[in-house]
C-alpha cells in the first residue's frame, strides 16, 4: 500500500480548516485505494453531495453576476464552467493530485493526472467542505475558484460560431461540407489540439487550442475568413 499522503497543507489552500480532518481524506479517497486496504469509504457519495452543491453555486453566481444574460446564456455559462475537464483544470491549480489516495495500479498509471480522477475528487472536497462547514464557506471556496472563470467565460459566449457559418458558406459556395482533420500533442493533462479545415481536398484554416472545440473554431474562423475574402475579391474583378 502506498503511504498517507500529508494533508497538512490542503487546508491552507482550500481556505478551510477541517473540524473533522477525516472527511477531508475521505474526499480524497478514491475506489482503487478503498479495495486494497479494504472496510474504508470511497468520495463517491461525497462526490455526489458536492455536484449539487457546485451546481447550486454556480447557477446563483451566475444570476447575480451576470444579469446581462439571458436564461440560454446562463445555462450555457454554467456548463462552460462545470464540466469534467474544467474541473480537473481547477483541481490541478490547488495542486489535488498529490494529495490523493490512490490504488498502486491507479497511482503507476498516471491516476493523479487524469481528469476524470481529478473532477471526481475535487467534488467530492467541496462535499467535504459543505459537510463540515455548512454552505457559507462552500459557497465562498466556489465562488473564490470560479469567478474569474465565470467572467472570461461570459465574454466569449457571444462569440461567432464559426463552425456553423462556415458550414453554411462551404454548402452555398461549393455544395460541400467541410472536414477536420485533428491531431494533439502533449500528455492528457496538458494537451494541446491541432485542427486543419478541409474543403474540397484543400487546407483552407488551421487552429490550436486546449480542447479539440477549441482548435477547429479557430480553424474554422481563419477558413471563413480565408473563404468570405475570396469570394469578395473574385466579386471585385
Amino acid at each position: 500500500m502506498l503511504p498517507e499522503p500529508d494533508l497538512t497543507e490542503l487546508p491552507q489552500r482550500l481556505g478551510h480548516e477541517f473540524r473533522d480532518p477525516e472527511l477531508l481524506a475521505r474526499a480524497l479517497s478514491h475506489r482503487s485505494w478503498c479495495a486494497e486496504v479494504g472496510g474504508q469509504p470511497s468520495n463517491e457519495r461525497l462526490e455526489f453531495l458536492g455536484d449539487a452543491v457546485l451546481g447550486w453555486v454556480i447557477a446563483d453566481l451566475s444570476y447575480r453576476n451576470h444579469s446581462e444574460l439571458a436564461e440560454g446564456k446562463l445555462t450555457d455559462l454554467r456548463k462552460s464552467v462545470v464540466n469534467a475537464s474544467a474541473l480537473a483544470e481547477v483541481a490541478l491549480e490547488i495542486g489535488l493530485g498529490k494529495y490523493l489516495r490512490l490504488g498502486k495500479g491507479e497511482d503507476a498509471a498516471g491516476g493523479r493526472t487524469k481528469p476524470s480522477i481529478l473532477s471526481d475528487a475535487f467534488e467530492a472536497v467541496l462535499g467535504a467542505v459543505y459537510v463540515d462547514g455548512g454552505p457559507q464557506p462552500a459557497f465562498a471556496l466556489i465562488e473564490r475558484l470560479f469567478s474569474a472563470r465565470m467572467a472570461s467565460a461570459a465574454q466569449r459566449l457571444d462569440r461567432l460560431d464559426y463552425k456553423t457559418v462556415l458550414q453554411e458558406l462551404t454548402a452555398r459556395q461549393h455544395d460541400t461540407a467541410p472536414v477536420y482533420l485533428i491531431s494533439d500533442t502533449g500528455p492528457d493533462h496538458d494537451k494541446r489540439f491541432f485542427a486543419t479545415v478541409i474543403v474540397q481536398g484543400v487546407a483552407v484554416g488551421t487552429g490550436e487550442g486546449r480542447s479539440k472545440k477549441t482548435a477547429e473554431q479557430a480553424a474554422a474562423e481563419q477558413a471563413w475568413l480565408s473563404l468570405t475574402n475570396q469570394s469578395v475579391g473574385q466579386e471585385a474583378l
